[in-house]
């Protein structure tokens, strides 16, 4: 068997990342994996990558801009070999902004990993990176607790058929997914009850390489605050009164897979603090025991507030927030979509219509009327629950206005004034119209502003009066900044 090759390229001048994942590779490694060392220049990365034929390329980052990061892997002719499945690369980055490490994993980096290093971050995803290049060296790792499970991402394509819809909005987080599947970070989805969260973070899971493992969904906020350390993390016999056995934890029930956390901000402070110790170093400790046990999990968090908010109340700790939210998020409420609303009513009408043996050909006009001009408060789980209800009581073939049950204040709405009519049109153009011009700007309030011809404050008014966030849309269709000049020295490829 060729000995494996880890090649590290080094483009941060701080040197502190060299050191630290040097001592971390040093300290795993054995003859069986080698690590080389020569001087590089920008332009031969490519021929680098070509000479020593390595298993897996480290790329440290350090302060480096990330988007500068990406103009000039670009510009250093690397993207066959970031695309390249036998050559994966890893970055190692220093400060970071979620949007800008997701650029990367668009790019073609299959993972990556921010400061502090530490070798449960590091090996772990190494062994990864490794097994999928076909190197078969686990066994030289003393992390055999990692998950070994491996899939390709066509065994979880019907993994996002549950998530139904084209608004602009919608489709910029949907098409996270597939990017961040294949990457072992931390993920915080955001987003009103009922807007599909859950769902995300399952098709995150199916079309990750950890999708054989299990997909262990917790609500926080339905676990009593006496119990919450208990159910993530086990107890052992005597650890309190009444257990009389012990018992496993969600977080070891998850091993090898994922962890799915709603609610987390319902999290009480000191199972936080716990958590946090988790994330850090896939290490944890049961009620009552003595004994350091170790899980590995892939955590995705979610929450229907205000996050930054509730780290400014203190609600959720700010340490925890960090290393949450590596990857964000942020899925829209049904009333900002409402051009979904037809299209998710048809698919759970063909859902329920198997569930209950009916055979049902559509929706009346007036009834898809009165679809559109709910403000679904519930959202998407507000219309899969009205549908259903529809399709169990419908006698005819087709549901009518009279099957759709919803509050009274939207039935009884009767005819509206022309102005009323002309206004509710007029706003539904304006959301559309900024949506739409967001997304072509990819979040750029200043540029949007430009090619609508508004002044930028009236133009943020405008944003703020349809409660548009301009960072759903930051850099989704405008790809990766053009590369600039750079005087860094060339990268070392660390040699034994």
């Amino acid at each position: 068997m060729n000995t494996p090759r880890v090649l590290m390229l080094d483009f941060d001048t701080s040197q502190y990342l060299n050191r630290d994942l040097k001592l971390i590779l040093e300290t795993a490694r054995n003859p069986c994996v080698e690590l080389c060392q020569d001087h590089i220049n920008q332009t031969s990365l490519a021929g680098a990558i070509t000479r020593y034929d390595p298993a897996v390329v480290f790329l440290l980052l350090g302060q480096i801009p990330l988007k500068r990061a990406g103009g000039f892997l670009a510009d250093m002719g690397c993207n066959s070999g970031l695309n390249n499945p036998r050559c994966p690369m890893l970055v190692v980055a220093g400060d970071s902004e979620p949007d800008d490490l997701y650029q990367l994993l668009e790019r073609g980096v299959a993972d990556f990993v921010t400061s502090p290093l530490r070798a449960s971050d590091i090996l772990p995803r190494l062994w990864r990176l490794l097994n999928d290049t076909s190197h078969n060296i686990s066994q030289h790792f003393g992390n055999n607790q990692v998950g070994q499970n491996s899939v390709s991402q066509q065994s979880g394509t019907g993994a996002l058929r549950a998530l139904v819809g084209r608004s602009p909005e919608f489709m910029t987080q949907l098409q996270r997914i597939p990017m961040v599947a294949k990457c072992d970070a931390s993920v915080l989805i955001s987003g009103e009850t009922g807007t599909g969260k859950e769902l995300f973070a399952k098709a995150i899971h199916q079309l990750s390489p950890r999708a054989k493992g299990p997909f262990t969904p917790v609500n926080c906020g339905a676990i009593p605050v006496e119990l919450v350390e208990n159910e993530l993390f086990g107890h052992e016999r005597g650890a309190f009164t009444g257990a009389n056995a012990s018992r496993t934890g969600l977080i070891q029930e998850a091993n090898g897979g994922t962890l799915f956390l709603d609610e987390i901000d319902s999290l009480p402070l000191l199972a936080q603090v716990k958590l946090l110790r988790f994330l850090q170093e896939k290490e944890y400790r049961a009620l009552g025991s003595s004994k350091t046990h170790r899980a590995d999990v892939r955590v995705i968090t979610a929450t229907n507030l205000n996050i930054e908010e509730a780290v400014r109340c203190g609600r959720l700790r700010q340490d925890l927030y960090y290393r949450l939210n590596i990857i964000a998020l942020m899925l829209p409420p049904l009333r900002q979509r409402p051009d979904d609303i037809s299209e998710l009513a048809d698919h759970f009408l063909r859902k329920f219509a198997v569930k209950f043996g009916k055979r049902l050909t559509g929706f009346s006009a007036e009834a898809r009327q009165q679809l559109s001009l709910h403000s679904w408060p519930g959202n998407v789980r507000e219309l899969e629950n009205t549908i259903e209800r529809a399709v169990a009581l419908c006698e005819q073939d087709t549901i009518t206005e009279a099957d759709i049950a919803l509050p009274s204040s939207t039935k009884e709405a009767g005819p509206q004034s022309f102005q009323d009519a002309k206004a509710s049109v007029v706003t539904q153009f304006e959301r559309n119209y900024l949506q739409s011009l967001m997304l072509a700007c990819s979040g750029n309030i200043t540029r949007a502003a430009e090619v609508a011809q508004k002044d930028r404050r009236a133009f943020w008014e405008l944003l703020r009066k349809h409660k548009i966030d301009a960072r759903n849309y930051k850099n989704e269709r405008a790809g990766l900044m053009q590369p600039t000049p750079r005087n860094d020295p060339g990268a070392l490829i660390l040699a034994s």
